[in-house]
């Protein structure tokens, strides 16, 4: 585990761009199948089917990896002793001019950054007549930063020591909300733009939304403002909130169409 830590911690560009091209390749390998199963004669004649089942796959496995991570940062865990090794590493090792490039990169997952976005969206949707989707961008938004907030309580962890003074964050650190957060609000506009934009372009809207989350949740583990494992734990809360959002508001949008 400490060779790891310290290859990351000596080529943190390059391991993000490991992780990043795999994670995208995934969801590319990921999309193809589901638009092919969407496809099928039965999803098309039972939309609503399609949603729920989704969504309820989607949440069933964040939520088992959500919990095997909160079983594991013990510190005599080996998750929690691998997050120590990463942590101590990135302090020894990481130059003042990787830090500042990552602590541009932190704000786009800052909460004034994402509440700006939360009314700016919401006031567009209402503008346009647009009620429903206004709602679901607000609950969405919102019932993110209740949950992780309620989680954080809840867990009680202490953040990693971070003193080089280019980023520093209070309170409790597992899950990351910088992480969840970012997931969910660029991956919930994502959604609301492939409503208004043809087919082709929503695989790429997809693709840079989740880009944008990864950065954010990276910017987190090399800063030392949350450990490795708090990352991974608010990618796991993100992506399952943000399945029941989109699964609730595309379920509603069908019932509307019915009524």
């Amino acid at each position: 585990m400490s060779d790891i830590a310290a290859f990351v911690a000596g080529h943190p560009f390059i391991v993000f761009a490991a992780l990043a091209s795999a994670m995208l390749l995934l969801l590319a390998l990921a999309w193809g199948l589901i638009q092919r199963l969407r496809r099928l004669h039965y999803f098309n004649r039972r939309e609503y089917v399609w949603h729920l089942g989704l969504g309820f796959c989607v949440v069933l496995a964040t939520l088992s990896v959500f919990l095997a991570l909160a079983d594991e940062i013990g510190l005599d865990e080996d998750l929690g002793r691998f997050d120590e090794a990463l942590a101590g590493q990135l302090a020894l090792r990481l130059q003042a001019s990787t830090l500042r490039v990552f602590s541009l990169v932190t704000h786009l997952g800052d909460f004034w950054t994402l509440t700006s976005l939360c009314i700016v969206i919401a006031l567009v949707l209402l503008w346009r007549g647009e009620r429903r989707l206004a709602a679901a961008w607000v609950v969405a938004m919102a019932g993110n930063g209740l949950l992780n907030r309620a989680l954080k309580e809840l867990f009680q962890r202490s953040r990693p020591l971070h003193e080089h003074g280019w980023a520093s964050a209070g309170g409790w650190s597992f899950p990351s909300g910088h992480s969840s957060g970012s997931l969910v609000a660029y991956g919930m506009l994502a959604w609301l733009l492939m409503r208004y934009t043809p087919r082709p372009v929503h695989l790429p809207l997809a693709l840079a939304a989740i880009t944008i989350a990864l950065m954010v949740g990276y910017s987190r583990i090399v800063l030392q403002v949350h450990w490795f494992s708090d990352v991974l734990a608010g990618f796991m809360l993100g992506s399952a909130w943000l399945a029941v959002c989109i699964a609730g508001a595309e379920l509603a949008r069908l019932r509307g169409a019915r009524a």
